[in-house]
């Protein structure tokens, strides 16, 4: 069934603040593919990080990436984790030192933690005016 999965810096505007993400890197992929072949539904390791998102009642949805008016790139199972980045919120803490180590370090290569700055994501915010999407489409 098709789904409608919004760009993260879209989310964060909609926020109006930083967003939480994680991609997901299988090291059997061929590094010099442009389109990997993966079935991210099927990732083990994305599938334990969701279970522990929803055991934690820590709200997650599939996102895109950074919208760009040049092309996409692969999905990369990433989701966005409807979570602020706060160090006084302990189910911030506890998801950051889930994937972390105490360094800052990741603990698992293969799911790489980032946040998005809602200045950064505010680049693209002409994207959301009415029929900004149509319109670069006819000009393909």
């Amino acid at each position: 069934m098709p789904a409608l999965i919004e760009y993260i810096d879209a989310i964060a505007r909609k926020k109006q603040r930083d967003v939480l993400f994680v991609e997901f890197h299988p090291q059997d992929d061929d590094e010099d593919s442009c389109f990997p072949r993966h079935d991210w539904e099927q990732n083990p390791k994305r599938q334990t990080f969701l279970h522990w998102l929803d055991g934690h009642a820590i709200a997650w949805c599939s996102c895109a990436a950074f919208a760009s008016e040049n092309g996409f790139e692969s999905s990369m199972g990433r989701i966005y984790i409807d979570l602020p980045m706060d160090e006084t919120d302990p189910t911030y803490c506890k998801l950051r030192d889930y994937l972390e180590h105490p360094d800052g370090s990741l603990r698992d290569e293969a799911i790489r933690f980032y946040v998005l700055p809602l200045e950064m994501a505010m680049r693209n915010a002409h994207h959301d005016e009415p029929g900004f999407w149509e319109r670069r489409a006819e000009e393909f």
